[in-house]
């Protein structure tokens, strides 16, 4: 038996919002040369297969990239009763030619909803859109909305270098707003890599943050959720550096008159109305992010299937918060509200 057969969690109601999914195969590109970057899977040993991008190995992944029921197994020793599937970060292709990353996310949308579909509501939809041309960005959230069912869609920290508080991305919020499509930031190509010193491991460890720290930041300073009070909006690795990063915000506002003129509304107050997920691997760390952002607004955050990964994330909050009413928000209740899951929490 191993690990995870051998314990038993303290339940199995957790909802995880940060899990990705792999396609088993990727299709054959639709038009008249493919592009450098179209990815493809070739098989590697028992199991796994190699995600292969402009021609080289990006990623060796198992069969629980792809196959609901073998996920599905590794669910109940983790806790978890339901688990949001979304794409696998490099596939949301920003730096694609727009239609040909529309072609690739249409493709892994529909991967992600016949997933969900076979897991008998264990799995629930989070699709991705091509940011980079907002009509096809746009024409995709309602095709995911609309004909997939999705009730939330995943985003990069920077869409090509800008990041998601950028003025061009409005219309897309305001449609997720209008639509009721919760949205997740995930870390993407961050931003200071040739400023790590080491193997490049380091890069979910420190980068990854840091680019979420700052996507989250230009939500506040420019007032989307001012604009916007009903979007639902998430970000991974517990908001990254933006915790640390509010209390110089706010002394900035109270220096700067066109800080405090740019954010009417008090960062702080703002960081509440977000949502994180507690994937921070620190029982300190996430008592301190409960204080900061509120027990109404962290949720279950794994990175599952890859390695660096919440294996026990029901029992990481267990570990981290006494308050048992405390630990069911972060547990279920907090998700289930910011997916729209329509459950008995």
């Amino acid at each position: 038996m191993t690990g995870l057969q051998r314990h038993t969690p303290a339940c199995a109601c957790g909802i995880d919002v940060h899990a990705h999914v792999i396609p088993h195969d990727f299709p054959r590109y639709l038009g008249n040369a493919i592009p450098a970057d179209w990815p493809s899977m070739v098989p590697a040993h028992a199991c796994h297969r190699h995600v292969m991008v402009s021609g080289k190995v990006y990623r060796t992944v198992s069969e629980r990239a792809w196959n609901p029921s073998r996920r599905i197994e590794d669910m109940e020793p983790m806790g978890l009763s339901h688990q949001a599937i979304s794409p696998m970060p490099e596939l949301l292709s920003y730096w694609m030619e727009p239609h040909a990353a529309a072609q690739l996310l249409r493709y892994v949308n529909e991967q992600i909803a016949e997933m969900a579909a076979l897991s008998g509501g264990r799995l629930v939809g989070m699709g991705a859109v091509p940011l980079q041309d907002m009509d096809l960005a746009l024409a995709e959230l309602d095709y995911l909305s609309d004909k997939l069912g999705f009730r939330a869609v995943e985003i990069g920290s920077n869409i090509n270098g800008k990041p998601p508080g950028a003025p061009e991305f409005a219309p897309f919020f305001a449609a997720c707003a209008e639509k009721g499509v919760a949205v997740f930031v995930h870390a993407l190509k961050p931003a200071g890599t040739e400023r790590l010193v080491g193997p490049a491991k380091l890069l979910p460890a420190l980068a990854y943050p840091t680019d979420v720290g700052l996507a989250a930041a230009s939500v506040l300073t420019m007032n989307l959720m001012g604009r916007h009070p009903g979007l639902r909006m998430a970000f991974s690795h517990g908001g990254g550096t933006l915790a640390m990063l509010l209390p110089r915000l706010e002394q900035a506002r109270k220096v700067f008159p066109e800080l405090l003129e740019a954010m009417p509304v008090s960062p702080s107050e703002q960081a509440r109305r977000l949502y994180y997920d507690t994937l921070v691997f620190d029982p300190a760390t996430l008592n301190q992010l409960v204080e900061r952002f509120g027990a109404s607004q962290l949720m279950i955050g794994t990175d599952y299937p890859f390695a660096f990964h919440d294996a026990r994330p029901v029992e990481s909050i267990a570990t981290a918060i006494a308050d048992l009413e405390v630990r069911a928000q972060l547990t279920t209740h907090n998700a289930a509200r910011f997916l729209a899951l329509g459950i008995d929490a």
